[in-house]
């Protein structure tokens, strides 16, 4: 694997510790904090909020993700996403990535300040994807998914999770290269969540290190997901953040290099503590 990655001027050292990248969904209809963030003065006081609180990075989405949310046109993504980068980037010093599916957002986005894409289908949905990110030569996060956020949830059939999982970033991986995107540039996700039931998202975490041979840093997503409040009996997101923490710990152990959550500044005491006892004790032994 990489030992670094450049963006924005600053060094992400895989492997010496745990990055942040801060949610700020600027739609009316994600799960867990729709609506909250999507005019352009709330979106900025929640990015440098984010900031703030140690995000690393953050991560711009303007069309909701959720088990069955509505596609919404190309038009009406760029606008959201577009509006709110460019009072952003000049206040954001960190890494702005944006959370999009449609070459056209990728490339509109990057033009306007944006450092990287995270794309949840992996480069799938938009067969432009991968060369436009090649093209822009920005960092690109490929996600695992089956169907899309309409019909995932009824796409939970597998064989062997984390071989299919495996499978499916192998050949993205190998797509995105052989179009010219630096390997160094790719990040895998295993989607937690994405097509998955309660029980394979808790097999992703005891699973996890089987990706590190794919050569690429893991980011993981689990920030207030659906399983947490299975386990936890909360129906509510917000109230989510203690069994995010408890997911969050168990990725690094697992191997995670990034996590992506909405609570950054408990998130990082995690990954403070987890990194002092896993990644430090990994690195005097070695």
């Amino acid at each position: 694997m990489p030992s670094n990655l450049i963006i924005r001027e600053r060094c992400f050292e895989w492997g010496q510790r745990t990055y942040l990248m801060g949610i700020l969904n600027v739609t009316p209809d994600s799960f867990s904090d729709g609506g909250e963030f999507n005019t352009t003065s709330r979106a900025l006081v929640q990015a440098q909020a984010l900031v703030a609180a140690g995000a690393d990075i953050i991560d711009v989405g303007g069309q909701s993700t959720r088990p069955g949310a509505k596609q919404i046109t190309l038009e009406e993504e760029v606008d959201r996403v577009l509006s709110v980068l460019e009072v952003l980037r000049p206040k954001i010093s960190v890494p702005i990535s944006v959370d999009t599916t449609r070459a056209a957002v990728a490339r509109a986005s990057v033009e306007a300040g944006a450092d990287m894409i995270n794309d949840i289908s992996g480069g799938s949905f938009d067969w432009e994807m991968l060369p436009t990110v090649a093209n822009l030569g920005v960092p690109i996060i490929l996600m695992h998914i089956r169907g899309t956020p309409q019909t995932m949830q009824q796409m939970t059939d597998y064989q062997d999770l984390m071989a299919e999982i495996f499978s499916f970033l192998e050949k993205q991986i190998a797509a995105a290269t052989a179009v010219g995107i630096d390997l160094n540039k790719v990040i895998i996700d295993p989607g937690i969540g994405f097509a998955k039931n309660y029980e394979q998202n808790l097999e992703i975490f005891q699973r996890l290190r089987s990706l590190r041979a794919l050569n690429c840093p893991i980011l993981v997503g689990a920030s207030r997901k659906s399983f947490i409040g299975k386990i936890l009996n909360r129906p509510d997101p917000k109230a989510r953040v203690w069994g995010t923490a408890a997911a969050c710990c168990a990725a690094i152990v697992n191997g995670a290099d990034i996590l992506r959550v909405h609570d950054v500044q408990e998130m990082r005491d995690v990954s403070l503590v987890a990194d002092a006892i896993f990644r430090q004790t990994a690195q005097r032994k070695s």
